[in-house]
């Protein structure tokens, strides 16, 4: 044999990895591909069933038959669906043989060497990666619906979805999982576990499960236990580490890694984005879930018990509820469960509890949560709790008395939140999760989680009612009112005293500083409302919000007969919108020029400002005209193959009060805005945060 062309054009095009570039050869498993045997001039004759070719194929630093890491197969007149197996054809002058190879659907995923045989003699044809197969019947990772498939294992875009669920946000993320490099980080990811370091030979022949695999995910995506990717941070962030808000995209995170081992800082967001890159990267078909009002229920009694006093401070700790938490599902079989629970399945790289001994959560089936079988393995329970748990709120009094003041079995497991296929369009699917609230099904679910503890569904009761009600348009940097609302079902008037408090917030609950409080007596005649109102000033809560732009307002009240009552609402508040208008039409492979448009909505200027644009298709090498800026570096994109780029960008400047910033520039390929991002020191020295999210430019897609 004079030389092998591995064919990666082609195979890789076919194979649906093409995207990965064409510098080397990766296939998805269960799937056949191509390669071309060039004969020296003098060789014999080529013929089928008469020249014994061996084909070998191996995996891992020490592959074994046993462990499937290693196979051997003949050069015959077929292949085989289920097996490794070859074929040849010669060509008409018999100076060129193409063999066609076909993988098993249950090889072990990871980097290949490939060597032919014949005879005593041996020759290396190259190495390739091999990949799990949505497009396979026989894969376990099996898909049947293209358009599915076109999202869930080769879009490189998304939504992650945050806020609370009466205000949803969408935040786009870069994947990039097909970016240059990226998938040998996520291959190195698999070689980094901890399974794999203790054992290389039985880990690398476990990556043909993608359950496995995933669950090694879950871990390695955080740092808790190893020396995974992302360093968990839910307090000050300080000035070894990149704010979690601050990420756009895997991208990055995943080469730091790479580089120089774990990256600070991630939330459960960034912890579920990049799991989701990884994921995709390796064939399994993702999504990024959001589930709003997320129970942490650390003793598992599917019961969430929140105390408080009568200033409205929290006094029990342990359990919690996150305004909302962000997993990811992955699509496989669950041939250790039974059909009944192949599908999606729950995993959750953010570090909350141990399983097993090691930080990570599932694969846990979403039929299983949603039937309540949770003896199902992995982490079942816990997953179940987070969506169903009910939560009963008490009021310790100065006496000591603990007195039950609240109780819902609503306020967990809500708006549960995935980006729909093939568009930005945000998908609700508690529905896959759980039957509705008081249903018989519902009902039958707890009894056979055997959790004999639910709280009746109620409905208002007669007495007080006391709600917190909120403006249309809280703007970050305006002043705003909120209420306490009370209502009286009673037959006879009441007098009652009122307190209403507001703190800063982070979307895992937990409470900052406190930037507001009003109290006051209302009297309420039977079967009306009345209200106290609260003015939130941004010179009270602008020092102390997080960049979650999350403040909680809580309300206590008791009438004459102390009977308390309480309730309590999460405000997410708007930021500034920016405006984008493209200065003519966008064509591929032209320059076009955008107009972005930002005003500064506090009353204060913003300094010091950074703004990032990102996307896909990173390259050096293009101009940008910026109007307005001290100092810019650009990193600018091509097209490849898809209609997005990557371009940052940061600079220096300060935008004065109600000053309306416009930005132009030139030379961008193709249009695409992924976030954009302002960070400021304000004149106190304080750091605070304004992102902007936004979509695909539609009025600019349909030129391309």
């Amino acid at each position: 044999m004079a030389r092998c062309d591995l064919n990666i054009e082609n195979n890789n095009r076919s194979h649906h990895t093409e995207l990965n570039g064409v510098e080397r050869l990766i296939v998805r498993r269960g799937q056949t591909f191509t390669i071309i045997l060039y004969l020296k001039p003098d060789s014999p004759e080529f013929r089928i069933g008469r020249t014994k070719l061996t084909l070998i194929a191996e995996t891992g630093p020490s592959p074994r038959r046993q462990s499937d890491t290693k196979v051997s197969f003949s050069v015959g007149d077929s292949t085989v669906d289920t097996e490794w197996s070859a074929s040849a054809i010669t060509d008409p002058s018999g100076n060129t043989v193409s063999v066609c190879i076909n993988s098993s659907p249950d090889s072990p995923i990871g980097l290949y060497s490939l060597t032919l045989t014949q005879g005593k003699q041996e020759t290396n044809l190259g190495q390739f990666v091999l990949l799990f197969n949505a497009w396979c019947s026989n894969d376990a990772v099996y898909m049947r619906n293209e358009k599915k498939r076109q999202e869930y294992v080769l879009a490189q875009t998304g939504q992650v979805y945050r806020g609370t669920h009466k205000r949803i946000r969408g935040k786009p993320w870069n994947f990039a999982q097909f970016e240059p490099g990226i998938l040998d980080i996520c291959l190195k990811i698999l070689d980094e576990n901890p399974k794999f370091l203790s054992n290389a030979d039985k880990d690398c022949s476990e990556r043909k499960n993608p359950v496995y695999v995933t669950r090694v995910l879950s871990a390695m995506i955080n740092s808790n236990d190893d020396n995974g990717v992302l360093v968990g941070n839910w307090g000050e962030i300080s000035d070894d580490g990149v704010r979690p808000t601050k990420w756009i995209g895997s991208e990055d995170i995943l080469r730091q890694w790479a580089e120089s081992g774990p990256v600070r800082y991630g939330q459960c967001w960034v912890f579920a984005a990049v799991a989701c890159t990884v994921s995709r990267a390796l064939g399994i078909p993702c999504r990024v879930v959001t589930n709003f009002g997320s129970a942490h229920d650390v003793d598992a009694n599917l019961l969430i018990e929140m105390v408080y006093n009568t200033d409205g401070e929290r006094i029990s700790h342990g359990d919690s509820i996150w305004n909302f938490h962000v997993w990811v599902e992955s699509w496989m079989t669950r041939p250790d469960l039974g059909i009944k629970y192949d599908g999606w399945q729950i995993s959750d790289p953010t570090p909350q509890e141990t399983s097993n001994g090691v930080f990570c959560c599932g694969p846990a089936s979403l039929t299983a949560t949603k039937e309540g079988e949770l003896t199902t393995v992995y982490d079942t329970p816990f997953v179940f709790a987070e969506v169903n748990a009910d939560v009963v709120t008490k009021l310790q009094l100065s006496t000591g008395k603990i007195l039950t003041v609240r109780e819902s079995t609503s306020s967990v497991g809500r708006s549960i939140s995935t980006k729909a296929v093939g568009s930005d369009e945000r998908r609700d699917i508690t529905h896959k999760y759980k039957y509705p609230e008081g249903s018989k099904k519902e009902r039958q679910v707890y009894e056979k989680a055997q959790h004999h503890n639910k709280l009746q569904q109620r409905g208002e009761k007669p007495g007080l009612n006391l709600k917190i009600k909120l403006i249309d348009n809280m703007v970050m940097g305006s002043d705003f009112d909120v209420y306490a609302l009370l209502k009286n079902n009673n037959m006879e008037s009441k007098t009652c005293n009122v307190k209403i408090f507001a703190k800063a917030v982070q979307y895992n609950g937990k409470r900052g500083k406190p930037c507001g409080y009003a109290s006051g007596k209302l009297e309420v005649p039977p079967g009306e409302e009345r209200r106290l109102p609260l003015r939130l000033m941004y010179d009270t809560y602008g020092p102390v919000i997080t960049s979650d732009l999350m403040i909680q307002v809580s309300s206590i009240t008791f009438d004459e007969s102390s009977n308390y009552h309480k309730a309590e609402k999460t405000i997410v508040l708007d930021e500034p919108e920016v405006e984008i208008k493209l200065m003519g039409r966008a064509r591929v492979n032209k320059p076009v020029t955008a107009e972005l448009r930002i005003k500064n909505t506090l009353p204060e200027p913003l300094k010091n400002c950074s703004f990032t644009v990102g996307g896909i298709g990173l390259t050096k090498g293009k101009s940008i005209l910026v109007r307005y800026v001290l100092s810019v570096h650009v990193l600018s994109a091509k097209l490849l193959n898809v209609h997005f780029f990557v371009l940052i960008w940061q600079c220096n400047i300060t935008i004065r009060v109600n000053m309306q910033l416009t930005i132009s520039f030139i030379n961008i390929i193709t249009f695409f805005v992924q976030r954009w991002r302002c960070e400021c020191k304000r004149r106190s020295q304080r750091q605070c945060c304004v992102e902007t999210h936004h979509r695909w430019l539609h009025s600019a897609a349909g030129e391309f």
